[in-house]
C-alpha cells in the first residue's frame, strides 16, 4: 500500500467532532477561566492548586483546538454571553489557531466593550510565546491604543521587555495605554524609565497616577510616591485603595503606619481594611488585637489570614481552626438579593480558633521579631525567605513575596503570580537563590 493510500485509510477512521462534546469543552473552558480569575487572588490557593486547574483548562482548550472549525464555532456561539471566560476562550483559541479574522473581531469587540479587556489580556498571557510570534509585534505597532496596550500586556505576562515603544506609550494621549505602559515599566524592571514614572505622578488620571507610583516604588523611588498612594487609600471603596494600601504599608514601619491604621478603624466600614493593613505591617504587637477580631463572624477569616501573614502558621495544619461560625452563612445562590459569594475574598479561608490561637501565641510569641519590626510569614522579609514564600505560599502571600523581592532589589522583574502555573514553575527554577 502506498504512503498516500495508508494516510487516506487512517484519515477515514478519524471521527467527526461530536457537537455536544465540543460545546461542553467551550462551556468548561469559560467556567474554569472564571474560577481562575478568582483563584489567582485567593487567600487559600497554592501554586499546585493552580496547576490542577490550569491543566484542566488547557485540556478543554485542546479539545476545542482538535475539533477545528467546529471548536471555533462553539467558542463563537458562547460569546453571546460576553462573559470574561467566554471571551478568554475564544481569543486564546483564535491566537493558537492564528485565526486573523477572529482575532480582529475580538479586538474590535474589546474596543466597544471595556469589560472584556481583562479577559483578552489574560488570553495573550496564557498562550505560548510561539503562538504569539508575529502577533505581538503587530499589536505593538498598531495605530489603535487598545491593541498596543494588549501587546504591552502580552510582553509583561511573558516577562519580555516591550522595548523603546514603552517610553513613548507612557506619554500617549490614551489613558488606557498610558496606564498599561506605566504598570509594565515597573513590572518589567525598567530602571531607565524611573524618571518618567516619577514625572507621571501628577498625571490627570487616577489610574495613571497609581501605576506611576507603584512602578516608581518597584524601581527604587520611595518618598515621592507615598503621597499618591495615600490619595488612593483615602478614597473609600476606590478601585486602587486596597493595592495602594498594601504597597504603602510595605514601605513604612509600624510607627508611621499607626495614624493610618487608626483612621481606617474609625471609618464605618474600615475595620476590614485595618485588618488587612495590620497583616501587611507585620507588627507582632497587634496580634492580640487581631485575635480579638476573630470573635466577629464577618471578620474572623480575614483576621485569621492576617495572623498567618504575620506568623506564617497554617491554621488548619496546626489544628487552630474551628467549624464555620454562625452569623456568616453563605448567601443562597438562588436568592436574587444575595451577595455574590463567588467573589467573597474570605471564601476558602479557614475559620480560626480564637481561644486556641491566644494560647498558642502566649507560648510562641518569643519566636518572632520584636514589636515594631516587620514579620512577614514568620520572619523579617529577606530575599531567601520571600523566595520560599513565592514557591510554597498561597496566592496573596505569593503576590506579597514577589513585591518584596522587587523592594529588596529595585529593578527586579516582578514575578507574575497570575501566569499559567507550568510557566511559573519553570521560571521559579531560574530565580537566583541569593
Amino acid at each position: 500500500m502506498s504512503a498516500l493510500a495508508s494516510l487516506s485509510s487512517v484519515q477515514a477512521f478519524v471521527p467527526e467532532p461530536v457537537p455536544i462534546v465540543v460545546t461542553r469543552h467551550a462551556e468548561e473552558s469559560a467556567l474554569l477561566c472564571g474560577q481562575r480569575f478568582f483563584m489567582v487572588r485567593a487567600g487559600h490557593v497554592k501554586l499546585h492548586h493552580m496547576r490542577r486547574l490550569d491543566d484542566r483548562l488547557a485540556a478543554h482548550l485542546d479539545g476545542l483546538s482538535v475539533a477545528g472549525e467546529a471548536g471555533s464555532r462553539a467558542a463563537d456561539e458562547a460569546l453571546a454571553n460576553l462573559g470574561p471566560g467566554e471571551v478568554f476562550t475564544s481569543f486564546a483559541l483564535a491566537l493558537d489557531n492564528r485565526d486573523d479574522r477572529r482575532i480582529a473581531h475580538l479586538l474590535a469587540l474589546a474596543e466597544a466593550v471595556a469589560d472584556v479587556r481583562e479577559a483578552l489580556a489574560f488570553a495573550v498571557g496564557w498562550v505560548s510565546a510561539q503562538s504569539l510570534r508575529g502577533i505581538v509585534g503587530n499589536l505593538l505597532a498598531s495605530p489603535q491604543a487598545l491593541q498596543r496596550s494588549i501587546g504591552i500586556a502580552a510582553c509583561d505576562f511573558h516577562r519580555v521587555d516591550p522595548g523603546d515603544m514603552l517610553a513613548v506609550a507612557m506619554t500617549d494621549p490614551s489613558v488606557l495605554l498610558r496606564a498599561q505602559a506605566l504598570q509594565a515599566a515597573g513590572e518589567c524592571g525598567r530602571s531607565d524609565l524611573l524618571a518618567s514614572c516619577v514625572g507621571a505622578l501628577d498625571d490627570e488620571d487616577m489610574a495613571c497616577r497609581f501605576w506611576a507610583a507603584r512602578s516608581a516604588v518597584l524601581l527604587g523611588e520611595r518618598q515621592k510616591s507615598i503621597p499618591v498612594l495615600l490619595d488612593a487609600v483615602r478614597v473609600p471603596g476606590g478601585h486602587y485603595r486596597t493595592p495602594a494600601l498594601s504597597l504603602l504599608l510595605k514601605l513604612v514601619g509600624s510607627t508611621r503606619a499607626a495614624p493610618l491604621l487608626r483612621s481606617l478603624i474609625a471609618e464605618p466600614q474600615g475595620v476590614r481594611d485595618a485588618i488587612r493593613a495590620v497583616g501587611v505591617v507585620g507588627d507582632t504587637h497587634a496580634v492580640p488585637w487581631l485575635i480579638a477580631q476573630m470573635a466577629d463572624p464577618m471578620l474572623a477569616r480575614l483576621a485569621g489570614e492576617a495572623f498567618t501573614t504575620i506568623t506564617g502558621i497554617d491554621l488548619a495544619w496546626n489544628n487552630l481552626e474551628i467549624k464555620p461560625m454562625q452569623g456568616a452563612e453563605a448567601a443562597d445562590a438562588d436568592d436574587p438579593e444575595a451577595v455574590d459569594v463567588a467573589m467573597d475574598e474570605d471564601e476558602g479561608l479557614p475559620w480560626p480558633d480564637p481561644v486556641g490561637l491566644l494560647s498558642w501565641w502566649d507560648a510562641n510569641a518569643s519566636r518572632y521579631p520584636a514589636a515594631g519590626e516587620r514579620s512577614f510569614m514568620g520572619a523579617v522579609p529577606s530575599w531567601s525567605h520571600c523566595l520560599r514564600v513565592l514557591r510554597g505560599g498561597c496566592q496573596r502571600q505569593r503576590a506579597a513575596a514577589a513585591t518584596y523581592l522587587c523592594l529588596l532589589r529595585p529593578g527586579t522583574q516582578l514575578f507574575p503570580t497570575a501566569a499559567p502555573a507550568w510557566r511559573q514553575e519553570r521560571w521559579l527554577t531560574r530565580v537566583p537563590e541569593e
